[in-house]
């Protein structure tokens, strides 16, 4: 067999990808069609070698070859100190990435920074219009009525809102309520706007017996209030056991973070069937294009459907009532770490009545073992 050629733009780009260390060696190997030891050597070729790498030109001129050497090594050295900062920085939320660009830095400049924590200048440069001090403490009292009483639309929240003496109008309150993404539970056309031309998907819960663990999970996004503002959280549950496999915060409320809540859940495995509503960010391509590539049949709640999502409806009623109004977070790392401990104790300790007194995390991991055992010991019948 002819042995493969690549070329040395190739070469460079595989090695550069390598040297970022944003990808496995398997990953980038099933990106670029390279073996993964090929991949080691170059990237070893770059740091150790990079007057011989490439097959660079020849260069009559020896100053010019100097200066190409001395340009190649100035630009590993940028690279390294790239690589240095960015180590520092991985592993980190949309969010907390954006307030780890340090504009002040020198060697990097900001728009690189953006580069390398991989989110768009226009991200890290957007200041968003904050709501007025009044907005906000309206919003928090919409939030806590709507978490006791769900099936409260715009005209009874504003009449509740009168009565306990703010002077707002049902357009006020409509408007604050789309802004937390919150819908009232009840019959009605239209229960949520999906993005305009998306595609349409059945919904598959109808009559369907949920006995096992990853049979069936559900995701939602709600609103946790802040003492100067909020942020959005969105979860991903399995629906047999209840337990909260992926969770992940927002300022904005927009497809990426649950883009990457959804990452980290599939990471644990996959659904047979994901069920949420038509909420723009679950009907965006990127969403659904994930679970499609990943063989997951997609789920979305009927409009005008009642308690198609109603375990974590019941999940968001548990974080607010037994975490958020108990603790007054100030700011959001506050939130982020509060709700961290939260959802630990959720899946490993609290106790569910609907679950004969178990936690989640005991049910699903022992539930999921249980199916494991019974699919080797069918292939072992039938093998």
């Amino acid at each position: 067999m002819e042995r493969k050629q690549y070329n040395g733009e190739f070469k460079a780009r595989v090695a550069i990808e390598a040297i970022k260390g944003e990808k496995t060696a398997n990953e980038l190997a099933g990106q670029y069609g390279v073996h993964p030891t090929q991949i080691a050597q170059w990237k070893k070729q770059v740091i150790e070698e990079i007057p011989r790498i490439f097959s660079l030109k020849k260069v009559q001129d020896a100053r010019k070859e100097d200066e190409l050497r001395a340009s190649l090594y100035q630009q590993i050295g940028q690279l390294k100190v790239e690589l240095d900062w960015l180590k520092k920085k991985l592993g980190s939320t949309v969010e907390e990435r954006k307030r780890l660009i340090e504009p002040e830095n020198e060697e990097i400049s900001v728009s690189r920074q953006c580069e390398l924590l991989g989110i768009s200048r226009s991200v890290f440069y957007y200041k968003a219009i904050g709501e007025s001090a009044y907005n906000l403490q309206l919003m928090n009292l919409i939030d806590e009525y709507y978490t006791g009483y769900p099936f409260y639309g715009v005209r009874r929240l504003t009449a509740w809102l009168r009565k306990e003496g703010h002077e707002v109008n049902p357009k006020r309150v409509k408007r604050l309520m789309r802004k937390m993404g919150l819908y009232a539970i009840y019959p009605k056309p239209w229960l949520s706007k999906g993005g305009e031309g998306h595609k349409k998907y059945p919904y598959l819960l109808r009559g369907l017996s949920i006995e096992y663990p990853d049979h069936v999970w559900c995701a939602d996004i709600t609103y946790i209030r802040l003492n100067q503002g909020y942020v959005y959280l969105m979860a991903i549950m399995d629906w047999y056991s209840r337990y909260v496999l992926s969770w992940e915060t927002s300022i904005t409320l927009d497809v990426g973070f649950c883009l990457e809540a959804l990452d980290r859940a599939i990471r644990k495995g996959c659904p047979e069937i994901f069920n949420t509503d038509q909420g723009s960010q679950f009907t965006s391509n990127a969403f659904t294009g994930k679970l499609e590539g990943a063989g997951v049949k997609i789920s979305m709640d009927g409009r005008g459907r009642v308690f198609d999502n109603i375990f974590i409806e019941r999940l968001w009623r548990s974080i607010k009532y037994e975490e958020v109004y108990l603790k007054d977070y100030k700011t959001v790392r506050e939130a982020v770490d509060g709700l961290r401990r939260y959802f630990d104790f959720y899946n490993n300790e609290r106790l569910h009545q609907s679950l004969e007194y178990r936690a989640p995390a005991t049910l699903y991991c022992s539930n999921k073992k249980a199916r494991k055992g019974e699919m080797v010991n069918t292939l072992e019948l039938t093998g």
